[in-house]
């Protein structure tokens, strides 16, 4: 089978932890190469940002990463990309005309708008995965959101259009069926992770040391990660570990941490824990190399995910496959992956009270620890591999491609 990933603004070739770079690029990545072993061609479409790289770039066997021109060839915040739409559209248009793909999938809502103006001639299907819904951002963000003010009706206009939608989680398709998609017309395939790379192996040289600053060495270590934004709640497990004795928090994300000083997120961070009073115990670490991240997680004794919101969330699944418990918020995603009381522990979002009692519940029981542990690992692998989440879209794939015939003026 003939695939096309379209991800406007996520390349699996960006390295991550930039702005715009994040759990997308490694969703396409990983489900690009899985389904290349499996035999499959796939092409990603993205837009080029910058006049480097060659047009067509191999990531491996199978997989090329084609660079499409829509808009200058540099950065572009993914907010201020829209205009830029058109020409992305109009050259995948030009390429499926000489060699339709058996189906292509989108990749956030800008990528959905190119892929419906690509196919339209061709009649190539569409599925849709959003990665993030606008109405979801808008409730939670309210006047900070940046988003385009189009953003909200072209998901209601893509739901509609396109083949079929592709949700990362059930809450997902709650939202979509508000948004006037029908659920029948959605598909659940979760997010994955590499449950090889990420493993509970006892390497953790990559860990920082316990306790700074002359402070005591912790009983307990908590880790966070990722990107240094309000709506990712570092703060509430900052609060929450005032009620935490003996314990250290982490943070990892954000800028290089010679940068940490100008960040204005690390300054509000850096504040909060001097006025609760546990500045010793709260370390921010900046922007952690991928590499590092296994070891770095399988030195925590738990790993918290306290987002305000999280349209799916990578880091509850790093966890689970080091054979790390889990504290996470009871929001989106978090609800298909972390098993309360089986894996971690769920709380309500903006509840640092309740946070801090499901540490103490957990910290205080090496058996609890252990268990959860051993169960999110046996989690991780049954559920959210890279292999069953390519099972999971392949079927969606084969489904939607044996719906559609390509017209016969297009040449495959």
């Amino acid at each position: 089978m003939r695939i096309a990933m379209v991800s406007e603004h996520a390349s699996p070739l960006a390295p991550l932890g930039g702005p715009d770079a994040g759990g997308q690029n490694v969703y396409v990545a990983q489900l690009s190469r899985e389904l290349a072993r499996r035999g499959h061609t796939v092409t990603v479409h993205t837009r080029r940002d910058s006049a480097e790289p060659p047009d067509r770039v191999e990531l491996c066997p199978g997989v090329t990463v084609e660079h499409v021109p829509a808009g200058p060839p540099r950065a572009v915040p993914k907010d201020e990309l829209l205009p830029h739409m058109s020409a992305f559209g109009a050259h995948l248009a030009r390429r499926w005309a000489e060699r339709p793909p058996d189906v292509a999938h989108a990749h956030f809502w800008m990528s959905g708008l190119a892929a419906l103006d690509g196919a339209r001639a061709t009649g190539v299907p569409v599925i849709q995965t959003y990665h993030a819904l606008g109405t979801v951002k808008r409730r939670h963000q309210g006047a900070a959101d940046t988003s385009p003010p189009e953003r909200i009706g072209a998901e209601r206009r893509i739901g509609r259009e396109c083949d079929r939608v592709l949700a990362t989680c059930t809450d997902e398709v709650f939202e979509l069926g508000a948004m006037g998609v029908p659920p029948e017309r959605t598909s659940v395939v979760p997010c994955g992770v590499d449950t090889e790379e990420f493993g509970p192996a006892g390497d953790t040289a990559g860990a920082p040391p316990r306790g700074h600053g002359g402070a005591a060495r912790p009983a307990h270590r908590l880790l966070a990660i990722g990107r240094l934004v309000p709506r990712k709640g570092f703060d509430q497990a900052i609060a929450a570990l005032a009620d935490v004795p003996g314990a250290e928090l982490l943070i990892a994300g954000g800028p290089e941490p010679a940068l940490l000083d100008d960040d204005p997120e690390a300054r509000r961070l850096r504040g909060l824990a001097e006025e609760l009073g546990v500045a010793e115990r709260v370390r921010l670490l900046g922007a952690v190399p991928h590499e590092r991240m296994p070891a770095l997680i399988r030195g925590a004794d738990l790993v918290l995910s306290t987002p305000r919101y999280e349209p799916f969330g990578i880091v509850p699944l790093e966890a689970m496959a080091c054979g790390v418990p889990v504290v996470a918020t009871g929001v989106g995603g978090h609800l298909d992956s972390v098993a309360d009381r089986v894996t971690g522990r769920l709380v309500p979002p903006g509840d640092p009270g309740a946070l801090a009692r499901a540490v103490n519940e957990l910290t205080g029981s090496p058996e609890l620890l252990r268990r959860y542990g051993a169960a999110g690992r046996k989690r991780a692998l049954a559920r959210f591999s890279w292999r069953r989440v390519a099972d999971g879209a392949q079927q969606v794939y084969t489904q939607v491609a044996s719906r559609h015939r390509v017209p016969t003026g297009a040449t495959r």
